[in-house]
């Protein structure tokens, strides 16, 4: 039985994809999962650089691969990890006192400590209760979690997201814990975008689609070109120092109805899903995605596996969706704002004609000496692609139908198999894809 403590992966219990699994696969996931919460640290170096382990054996394993696919991507990247560093006993208990946590908050060296609290806080009260008093209870604590969740590109929520999903308290704990040793450097924008929205819903003006906030943020000049590439932290850096009012302005439009839940979950899934793809097709060279734009995808499963928690009250879920749907507005002005295009997407000609992405293209995705990005990706638009099934007759659902899903996949299986760089950062601003091979092709646009 999985405990705070203890990690445990059976075959029945393989993520939204529900795919097939077997004890093997299940019981190596498991002995790894094990290893990595005991052995590694949340960053693989001083720069907080992040540990995806977890996140990568669970997405192979949630993608049906074998043992021998799943101890490949550990052994990838298991050599390059810090140890976790040594647990102070003596300080735990008073982590309880929110004064005396604070002192810690922001410093990757009380990892450690933050995780054995939460893994008493756990043991103690089930992860469920945790969430509820730490991240969702609504007083100064859990609205500090709440902002870290968002920092370091999300990587603490998405941590959260293969608790949930897989419903492994361990790795709840390891969430918030990493949630803790991340700077709230976001904390003015999303609070100053979430009061901005609850001024103007008085007006009771519905939310516009999602998409067109995108183009809203598009067409304006100062928001769209507030980042530089020069910049450190393009969203800290760039956006927010240049054009945080401007921001303000588009994205304190988003206000989403309680009764428009599930309907909006999708609709910004698809749509980051849209955004993001769009972004990786830039005229001339071979495709690639952003590598901060991905993050927005790859999060997705989180919000429908927090929708599916009776015991979230409704209130919560809905805040916590309209924060990422701001979130990902402010990401995409800090890449740039890249244009992007259905027909480009619909149109792109793969290196190989797939017809199978699950028999053609995973084994390519498995064989890849990825650190779990590649492969997260391909997972989240699986889900996404689920997801949407029940919305095809909406207007504001971008990417739909068989053959488009089929060639999303194609999309990042040519991205990430490529040359050097696998990704782009800032795919808006054509300095970014300076490095990217060019693409070859015939007067028809055939690939040559």
């Amino acid at each position: 039985m999985a405990t705070a403590r203890t990690i445990h992966i059976t075959p029945d219990n393989t993520g939204l994809l529900h795919k097939k699994q077997s004890e093997a696969a299940a019981k190596k996931t498991t002995e790894l999962l094990q290893e990595d919460l005991e052995k590694h640290h949340c960053y693989f170096n001083t720069r907080g650089f992040h540990n995806h382990i977890s996140h990568h054996l669970l997405t192979l394993y949630g993608l049906g691969a074998s043992p021998e696919d799943i101890q490949k991507g550990y052994n990838d990247n298991a050599n390059y990890q810090r140890s976790t560093y040594q647990v102070h006993p003596d300080q735990i208990e008073e982590l309880k006192d929110f004064d005396k946590a604070k002192k810690k908050l922001g410093k990757e060296q009380y990892y450690t400590d933050f995780l054995v609290f939460y893994q008493n806080e756990i043991d103690k009260k089930g992860w469920q209760a945790v969430l509820s008093e730490y991240l969702f209870k609504g007083d100064e604590r859990s609205e500090d979690m709440l902002i870290r969740m968002f920092a370091g590109f999300m990587h603490p929520i998405i941590q959260l997201m293969y608790g949930v999903e897989w419903e492994q308290p361990a790795i709840v704990a390891m969430a918030l814990a990493q949630a803790c040793v991340h700077e709230a450097n976001t904390a003015a924008f999303l609070i100053a975008a979430e009061e901005a929205a609850q001024r103007s819903s008085p007006q009771q003006q519905p939310m516009p689609e999602i998409a067109s906030l995108y183009r809203d943020v598009a067409a304006d000049e100062k928001l769209s070109a507030a980042a530089r590439l020069s910049d450190t932290n393009k969203v800290r850096d760039g956006v927010l120092v240049r054009a945080f009012d401007e921001a303000i302005r588009v994205i304190a439009r988003v206000n989403v109805r309680p009764e428009e839940l599930d309907e909006r979950t999708v609709e910004m899934y698809n749509t980051a899903v849209y955004y993001a793809a769009g972004a990786a097709l830039y005229p001339g060279k071979e495709p690639r995605f952003d590598f901060f734009l991905i993050h927005h995808v790859t999060v997705g499963p989180l919000f429908l596996a927090i929708n599916a928690q009776d015991w979230i009250p409704t209130a919560s879920k809905v805040r916590l969706l309209e924060w990422k749907i701001r979130f990902d507005l402010l990401q995409y002005a800090a890449r740039g704002s890249a244009p992007v295009s259905l027909q480009k997407i619909a149109t792109y000609v793969p290196k190989e004609k797939t017809r199978k992405p699950t028999t053609d293209l995973l084994p390519r995705i498995y064989a890849l000496h990825d650190d779990g990005h590649a492969s997260k990706l391909v997972r989240a638009i699986g889900v996404c692609q689920d997801a949407s099934k029940k919305y095809e007759d909406k207007a504001w659902l971008q990417i739909k139908g068989e053959d488009l899903w089929t060639k999303l996949n194609q999309l990042v299986v040519d991205s990430v198999e490529g040359d050097e760089p696998k990704w782009v950062r800032g795919a808006g601003d054509a300095a970014a894809w300076t490095e990217v091979p060019n693409r070859r092709e015939d007067d028809q646009g055939r690939r040559l």
